[in-house]
């Protein structure tokens, strides 16, 4: 069977289906730059609030909290109204959070402001990874929702380039502002979107769904075939939360998502986009322009990187480059953290603990970065989608505020070493926890993945073909 699957022609892509990707995974630019415009304007924050480290973890962290929140609300909007409109609020509320941040009088409102922009965060990455992987046919399943982290780390390195510019003259109001113009872009840009077919096929909506799918697919043949699959497997309801309690398989699904997403932000990754800045000085680049612009670079490199990602994911795996992903991040944080405790004191130890931390982001951006999103979008059974990748990305943002709201905690309790040390320990975890859970999921059908998991089979096994 697996011979068969190997030397079966790749269906062509409907140039229809890749802008509409495109288009919804737009999301991941506003997310990528709310992520990273706060590492640039964090130290004039704190210059022009007079910020203690607590507070200044605070005006981090408080957009989890936010991002958290809001993944938890779109499950249920999602179902009740569908992808394309709870998308839409997500637009609104990046409109809404990036005018407040830059007209804040004070630490309360912009707290509030950032709050919101969390909220649509949290839409944005709950919905788009799902909408992409009921939109992309199977064979570009991992490609397009691998689009949502480029997207995301592209918004990231524009948010350094414009906390660059804005550094000199330390105007951090435009660097928070500049935010409402993409983002009335993308509100703009979704109202043009489809709804996703298998959304219309719960809602008794055949027709329309059809069209979709006509609209998406290259031939009418294969917009029948999956009608007909999606057709089958919309007739168990949406039903999360009492599947979750009475189904054991559902449960394992949902335990699996929620443990993707805290592996994703304990690689360590989440502090070097929000604490950049603060790294590069303790590395010894002592000057505001030089830390800004290693930002830029470690931004850059996290963009390029993704891209192996894209041109991998649905021919190597998901697994194969999850395990180097962490393998790399590991020795990476070891040695950086050999390094800071030996002391960086020449020229050249700046440069190679830079080089270590490039090599780290390019091991996150090519694994874990987009392939868990992959992962978690793809693992749900549809009668709990909703429900599971609600719970997975709200475990993402729950990490991500541990995270962001420890890190400089923990570099002033036991050091710098110490804490990438942790980070190191936190990655070979993850290595494990890969090889006994996770799944194998390239070219098999969300159908196939489903039955599977529903069958009892390991969780790792899920992904094989039936």
């Amino acid at each position: 069977m697996t011979t068969n699957i190997i030397s079966r022609p790749i269906p062509q892509t409907n140039r229809q289906t890749l802008l509409v990707c495109f288009m919804a995974a737009l999301a991941g630019l506003l997310f990528g730059l709310d992520m990273g415009v706060i590492a640039g304007a964090l130290p004039f924050l704190a210059q022009e609030f007079g910020l203690s480290s607590h507070q200044q973890e605070m005006v981090v962290s408080v957009m989890m909290l936010g991002a958290a929140l809001g993944a938890l609300c779109s499950g249920p909007l999602c179902t009740r109204i569908g992808r394309k409109k709870t998308l839409l609020i997500g637009a609104a509320l990046f409109v809404a959070g990036s005018i407040g941040c830059a007209f804040a009088p004070d630490l309360q409102i912009l707290i509030v402001s950032r709050f919101l922009l969390g909220a649509a965060v949290g839409v944005a990455s709950f919905v788009a990874p799902l909408y992409l992987s009921e939109i992309a046919p199977e064979h570009i399943r991992g490609s397009m929702i691998s689009l949502y982290q480029l997207m995301i780390t592209i918004g990231i390195l524009a948010a350094f380039l414009s906390d660059t510019a804005f550094s000199q003259s330390g105007n951090w109001r435009w660097m928070l502002g500049i935010i409402t113009f993409p983002a009335l872009v993308l509100f703009g840009g979704v109202l043009t979107l489809p709804e996703s077919p298998r959304w219309l096929m719960m809602k008794n909506k055949s027709e329309l769904a059809e069209k979709v799918l006509l609209l998406l697919r290259s031939t009418k043949a294969d917009a029948h075939i999956e009608l007909e699959a999606i057709r089958q497997s919309v007739q168990m309801k949406q039903r999360g939360w009492q599947l979750f309690r009475a189904n054991s398989n559902f449960r394992r699904s949902t335990c699996l998502g929620v443990l993707l997403q805290f592996m994703q932000q304990f690689t360590g990754m989440t502090v070097i986009m929000y604490y950049a800045p603060k790294i590069f000085a303790i590395a010894g680049f002592a000057s505001t322009q030089q830390q800004m612009w290693g930002t830029v670079i470690a931004g850059l490199t996290n963009v390029l990187a993704t891209f192996i990602a894209i041109g991998l994911v649905d021919r190597w795996g998901r697994k194969p480059i999850l395990k180097l992903g962490f393998s790399v991040m590991a020795i990476c944080m070891t040695l950086m953290g050999w390094m800071f405790f030996t002391g960086i004191s020449s020229l050249t130890q700046q440069y190679v603990a830079v080089t270590l931390l490039l090599i780290f982001i390019v091991g996150f951006a090519m694994s874990a970065g987009p392939l868990i999103w992959v992962l978690c979008s793809e693992i749900q059974p549809l009668a709990g989608r909703d429900f599971g990748v609600t719970c997975s990305t709200m475990a993402n943002w729950i990490a991500n505020m541990i995270i962001g709201a420890t890190f400089l905690t923990l570099i002033d309790t036991i050091g710098s070493a110490g804490t990438f040390w942790l980070y190191a320990a936190l990655n070979v975890v993850c290595i494990v926890l890969t090889l006994i859970f996770v799944p194998e999921t390239k070219n098999i059908s969300l159908e196939n993945i489903e039955k599977n998991l529903m069958a009892g089979l390991p969780l790792r096994s899920i992904g094989n073909p039936r």
